[in-house]
């Protein structure tokens, strides 16, 4: 028979899961969508062109980071810069098992060295035990700017796709966030306690995203000009082979709501079968644009962009695409980019796959010597 002492355990353990438990349902409840914003001024062709002049990249340098052997493949490039070097957050998968994300450093943007990891396996926790992709937030996204990370609350930031399985990218996959001190060393990032932030399980996931959600990017919007802060774009589908890009708003990195009832960015409508992913958000000028890339929907797999005004509507570019296959590094893929311009010269990092295996290449806007 329980003591006296034993049942007020016991009574205490389940008052304080019904408590959790009724926590956790009043957050889901409390989960709303933010109505977009109306369209307004539209990018017209001209201004189209002009973007697609100034950060197109024709001639490609070749590969710039690979595994450390055939059964390790790297993938996801994003770059920033700090104390005079350059570096870059990507992550690998050896052996099929799953995604972990680590750190490199150069010092021209061309030659790279591997420093280590920096997100790893969990193993232990149910939703990112065996995925943690991951890559930066709060990057300087002025075409002209310092390329540099900004700071809030003292941290420095980034957003991953976790999941509980092993495999490349196997389902269901999730966002969470994690934050450190000083991004430039090789050091586990700290990962919140409330991930993950947003979830195809979550009772606001729209029709698009109701089975994984994909790559994030997180700028910080100063002007507010959609009354948040901070804006993620990110892609998730519903169906294998159906890819689309969505966004979701916060005022503290850890708390997010989705904006808008639909995805701002799909292609492939008609058949419901196209990828469209991996969004990285610059400013050129007055215009926002989004480089991303296509799959399905046309041959392979490349990188296209569009433009916006107001972070919301966007126009797709429809011309030739930034980078595609063409070379044997290349030639199955094309994908998934990180461009920036530094000293007159546009650099536009992306995964190929090819003869190589899945490595990170880099086309540039005019040739450079190796």
């Amino acid at each position: 028979m329980f003591s006296q002492q034993n049942l007020k355990t016991v009574f205490s353990a389940v008052a304080c899961l019904a408590a959790v438990l009724i926590s956790s349902v009043a957050a889901e409840a409390a989960r709303e969508i933010i109505p977009a914003i109306p369209e307004g001024r539209v990018v017209d062709t001209n201004t189209m062109q002009q973007i697609y002049d100034e950060v197109k990249t024709p001639f490609k340098y070749g590969v710039v980071l690979k595994g450390a052997d055939t059964n390790e493949f790297v993938d996801c490039p994003s770059i920033f810069r700090s104390g005079g070097h350059w570096y870059m957050i990507y992550v690998a998968i050896t052996n099929k098992v799953g995604y972990q994300t680590f750190l490199a450093r150069s010092d021209d943007l061309l030659h790279w060295e591997k420093l280590g990891k920096i997100l790893s396996f969990t193993k232990t926790n149910e939703w990112d035990a065996w995925q943690a992709d991951g890559g930066i937030a709060l990057a300087d996204y002025r075409w002209d700017g310092s390329h540099e990370l900004e700071k809030f609350a003292g941290k420095f930031w980034l957003t991953y796709i976790g999941g509980a399985k092993q495999g490349y990218e196997t389902d269901p996959l999730s966002i969470g966030v994690a934050w450190i001190k000083n991004p430039t060393k090789v050091k586990e990032w700290n990962r919140l306690a409330n991930n993950p932030v947003l979830s195809p399980k979550q009772m606001d996931a729209r029709s698009f995203e109701t089975k994984t959600l994909y790559k994030s990017q997180v700028i910080h919007d100063q002007t507010q000009s959609l009354g948040w802060p901070f804006v993620m774009f990110y892609n998730g589908k519903f169906k294998n082979g159906f890819e689309q890009i969505g966004m979701a708003v916060s005022r503290d990195l850890k708390n997010w709501h989705r904006y808008g009832t639909n995805s701002v960015i799909v292609n492939g409508e008609a058949k419901k079968n196209g990828i469209s992913g991996d969004p990285q958000i610059v400013k050129i000028g007055d215009v926002w644009t989004m480089f991303y890339f296509g799959a399905g929907w046309q041959p392979k797999a490349f990188e296209t962009f569009a433009c916006s005004y107001d972070l919301v509507h966007w126009t797709k570019w429809d011309g030739a695409h930034l980078v595609e296959p063409s070379e044997p590094f290349d030639a199955t893929y094309a994908h998934k980019p990180w461009i920036l311009k530094w000293n007159g010269v546009v650099y536009h990092f992306y995964c190929a796959v090819g003869n190589e295996g899945r490595v990170i290449a880099l086309a540039t806007s005019q040739t450079l010597s190796k």
